[in-house]
């Protein structure tokens, strides 16, 4: 029971690191600063988050175009 608490700690450890790259890439990078707000903004900062420390290996990941139909509230 040991081994598996450790290496979940581990794998746990790991991701988080790569999440905080990927943050600090995107904050590197301006994208928190747009005041443009839409679905393709949104995506460029989850894929440059999820990419992590790719991003400091050239990976540059872009959403242009994004087809999200937003529902209405109910009247």
């Amino acid at each position: 029971m040991t081994v598996r608490w450790a290496s979940s700690g581990i794998i746990g450890t790991i991701v988080f690191v790569w999440l905080v790259n990927g943050v600090i890439a995107a904050f590197q990078r301006d994208y928190f600063k747009e005041s443009d707000a839409n679905c393709a903004t949104a995506g460029t900062i989850a894929v440059t988050v999820i990419a992590g420390p790719l991003n400091y290996a050239g990976v540059n990941p872009k959403v242009d175009d994004c087809d999200v139909e937003i529902p209405e509230p109910s009247k």
